[in-house]
């Protein structure tokens, strides 16, 4: 995997990458709705789920938001920056779900650099839109602007 330097790192502002294709399964959206307390029947029970508008089963919003670091890690070739000790979640500025991720859909994430500002020496704020596709749907699940702190 290759590194780049923190000014490398500001030349990217704009630029977007996309991770491979990860299947949501029944088993993930069980798992998150164990650690969450969260077990509408939408998300657990497939033969009711079948009853209503979604046909099935569908994933948790938050489950789709928490693929972040998953799909992250799945952008081929994506280069790192050199020299962290660390990353945070900071914070979203937005979080929409406009679409719901359907148990055995297939997703990826695109990201697109908006900000990499330094806030202190050897920390960086880094600005990202995320947005989780659906294979095959015209419009994507979801859209953040999501904020991480670095350091170096």
């Amino acid at each position: 995997m290759a590194t780049i330097t923190v000014e490398e790192m500001k030349g990217r502002v704009g630029e977007e990458s996309v991770s491979d294709w990860v299947e949501v399964t029944q088993d993930m959206i069980d798992k998150f709705a164990d650690a969450t307390g969260d077990h509408q029947f939408i998300h657990i029970d497939p033969e009711r789920a079948k009853q209503t508008p979604f046909g099935g089963t569908i994933a948790h919003g938050f489950l789709t938001l928490s693929l972040m670091p998953l799909l992250s890690s799945k952008v081929p070739d994506a280069p790192r920056l050199d020299g962290v000790k660390m990353g945070v979640n900071y914070g979203g500025n937005k979080v929409r779900f406009l679409t719901p991720v359907p148990s055995g859909a297939k997703v990826r994430g695109r990201f697109k650099l908006k900000e990499f500002d330094e806030k202190s020496p050897g920390r960086y704020q880094q600005t990202n839109e995320f947005t989780v596709e659906i294979e095959g749907a015209d419009k994507p699940a979801m859209i953040a602007e999501w904020m991480s702190q670095i350091f170096v």
